[in-house]
């Protein structure tokens, strides 16, 4: 039997995007990825990004913002950062981790002005689908990009 893929979502406050991918992953591609998520700096989770997941029927709402020095220890195969930002910044893995960039619009910065409501929910949604979509095409595309390597 194989051994699920380790796989890190790379965000700069893993407090939304990268936080969203790692609860579509768990969901969607459980059975072949183990799934984590971290951030360049440590934040906290946002609460628009909990909210829209959950109306798509994943709860991240026990996930928490974790620093990706935390994570150190454990020997993924693949990083995927989902913001320039941390693509930027993205620290060095030892062994044979593979990185990927899949860049997300922002919505904590896309909506800064915007009251709560609708229109401020609409920009994580459109996220959220995007990254869905991402997330069901793995973990083929993580072996594409990656140059077809082994994993």
């Amino acid at each position: 039997m194989r051994n699920k893929l380790k796989v890190l979502f790379l965000c700069t406050g893993n407090s939304c995007r990268s936080q969203m991918a790692e609860g579509w992953t768990r969901e969607l591609k459980g059975n072949v990825i183990e799934p984590w998520s971290a951030g360049v700096i440590k934040t906290r989770l946002n609460p628009h990004a909990v909210a829209v997941m959950a109306e798509a029927g994943i709860d991240i709402s026990n996930h928490f913002s974790k620093e990706v020095h935390e994570l150190r220890d454990i020997p993924f195969d693949y990083v995927v950062t989902v913001c320039d930002h941390a693509r930027e910044t993205c620290p060095f893995f030892p062994g044979k981790v593979k990185k990927i960039h899949c860049g997300f619009d922002d919505p904590p910065s896309l909506t800064v002005n915007m009251p709560n409501g609708e229109r401020k929910l609409d920009v994580y949604r459109r996220v959220r689908d995007e990254i869905r979509a991402f997330v069901e095409t793995l973990p083929e595309r993580l072996l594409q990009e990656a140059g077809g390597a082994d994993a």
